[in-house]
């Protein structure tokens, strides 16, 4: 499904798809890059009349412009899970920003997913592990 860009107001992006309009919440990819090179996601979350939608850019818009084509992929935004996540910082396309290499979780899920059934909740208190250790965020700032 393609589409072009028609109006860009800083981070929102409207497109006009002529058919298959994305749902919200899909992922459309701007096939040119921003002026900083890098590939644009925009993620859905309007559809207004005749093929327009509207959506929010997850980088810089600068140097994109009216008429550039959009490719919508039929799904969300999704980042990967599991234990080999554990100790990284991603943005949310799911991309490491913490200057190791990019990391592939067990899973890949849909950043807006339902929230878990109020049963499956545990109510004990337990320390939550996020891997991170606080000497490893500050060495590039140390060195």
């Amino acid at each position: 499904m393609k589409g072009t860009i028609v109006a860009i107001r800083g981070i929102v992006v409207e497109m006009r798809f002529e058919e298959n309009v994305p749902k919200i919440y899909d992922a459309v990819v701007v096939e040119s890059p921003n002026k900083d090179g890098d590939e644009v996601v925009i993620e859905i979350l309007q559809q207004l009349e005749d093929g327009l939608v509207r959506g929010i850019a997850m980088a810089a818009t600068d140097g994109l412009k009216r008429g550039d084509v959009v490719t919508g992929t039929g799904a969300p935004i999704k980042v990967p899970v599991g234990p080999e996540v554990l100790g990284h910082i991603f943005n949310v396309l799911g991309k490491t920003i913490d200057g190791t290499a990019q990391v592939k979780g067990s899973d890949n899920r849909a950043i807006h997913r339902s929230a878990p059934s109020f049963i499956s909740l545990s109510t004990k208190a337990e320390i939550l592990e996020t891997g991170i250790k606080v000497v490893d965020l500050l060495a590039p700032i140390l060195k």
